[in-house]
């Protein structure tokens, strides 16, 4: 199949490779424009970007998909399907109708639950134990295409944002390839999708989201913490400074304690009271440091007992 690919972060890679090792024709990757990242504000290109160019594939950066400029592009590069995978645009109704079999997204949840920008880390953060990827149809709508396949992937109790970002990464790179062949072959059934999702909307995470509250469980923070890793990561306060809290434990005790109150330090790591139960801190990174175990971090630094979390 001739295809046009729209992707941008590492999760859309592997999707790319597929492609090309199952012997489609790329004719282009369509990714987000560079961005300046650094002290230096050093103009970065996307995995995506940089996958692309190593294999020799035309890569097109435009600010805007739905600019008649582009659309006359992509028309003349005549792609029959175009695969998109994280590409962070709203692709127009013009260019959804382009191609023969259409355009082909590979969502990282199990439609209907989690459409939106982030699916990955909410289900990390809302506890669940099993996620997925789903290929479906792109339609106008948010995720709300016809399902074409899906794979169900399972959580490990201590998966994080990242590493399930990894796994479906994977997963939908070998699903997609299979449903690629589906539809050359005339094999590939169509599932609509009901019109209510499961759960909220998987809206896009922001740093503001990574600030502990206390006053919850601590396997909601646990939770919290473990859906933002690798990032934004969640985060508190300790004598006025910031810190990131990077693996916990949930301890179901409770003590005579605030929410937020340092109630024991030892050798597995700093305990605290929380709105229920309490939560062992494991791994932190104290503005302005490194990332380390807690017990590396209390050789060199003294927190007592009574000290307030979140102030």
């Amino acid at each position: 199949m001739r295809v046009v690919f729209m992707g941008t972060p590492d999760f859309a890679v592997g999707t790319l490779e597929a492609l090309l090792e199952a012997g489609h024709e790329v004719a282009a990757v369509v990714t987000q424009p560079d961005k300046p990242k650094g002290r230096g504000k050093t103009l970065m290109p996307t995995p995506v970007k940089e996958a692309a160019l190593a294999r020799m594939i035309p890569v097109l950066q435009p600010k805007k998909v739905r600019e008649p400029e582009f659309v006359e592009t992509l028309r003349k590069i005549g792609p029959d399907v175009i695969v998109v995978a994280a590409f962070g645009q709203i692709i127009s109704k013009e260019i959804l109708e382009m191609p023969r079999y259409g355009c082909i997204n590979v969502h990282a949840s199990l439609l209907p639950a989690y459409r939106g920008a982030a699916p990955i880390q909410w289900a990390v953060i809302n506890g669940d134990k099993e996620s997925g990827v789903t290929i479906m149809r792109m339609n106008e709508g948010l995720d709300t295409g016809d399902m074409i396949d899906k794979v169900v992937v399972p959580l490990d109790e201590n998966e994080t944002g990242g590493s399930l970002f990894d796994k479906l990464s994977a997963a939908g790179a070998k699903l997609c390839a299979e449903v690629l062949e589906k539809l050359e072959n005339g094999t590939a059934v169509f599932e609509k999708q009901p019109e209510l999702s499961t759960t909220d909307y998987a809206a896009m995470i922001d740093k503001k989201m990574g600030k502990i509250n206390w006053e919850r469980p601590a396997k909601e923070i646990e939770q919290l913490i473990r859906g933002l890793n690798p990032w934004p990561s969640a985060y508190t306060f300790m004598k006025g400074k910031s810190l990131k809290l990077w693996t916990a434990s949930v301890v179901y005790e409770e003590r005579e304690a605030v929410p937020g109150e340092i109630v024991e330090i030892g050798k597995e790591g700093i305990l605290v009271k929380t709105g229920e139960g309490l939560l062992l801190i494991r791994e932190l990174q104290l503005e302005g440091k490194k990332r380390m175990d807690t017990a590396a971090f209390l050789r060199g630094y003294t927190v007592d007992k009574g000290w307030i979390l979140g102030e």
